[in-house]
């Protein structure tokens, strides 16, 4: 059981609370479509809540609705658009 609480407990303090610090929050504008092999993975427009003339187009797994808020890890990457 040690053992398990070690795996689990990898990341440091510091480490949490600086990941905490690079979440960006946005809202779901638009649903673009459906992606991937199965159609898992949403296409979304979404604008930041921060600062609303900006928007990205982004990938999203799991289920997703217009005006649903996503916290977003990395912030500058686009993705490309669906043919």
């Amino acid at each position: 059981s040690q053992v398990k609480s070690l795996l689990i407990n990898k990341h440091t303090d510091q480490e949490i609370m600086e990941s905490a610090e690079e979440v960006t929050y946005a809202r779901v504008t638009e649903i673009i479509g459906k992606t991937g092999s199965r159609g898992g993975i949403s296409q979304v427009k979404v604008v930041f809540l921060k600062d609303s003339n900006r928007s990205l187009v982004r990938n999203i797994k799991g289920p997703v609705r217009k005006g649903d808020i996503i916290a977003l890890m990395e912030c500058e990457r686009e993705a490309r658009r669906l043919r």
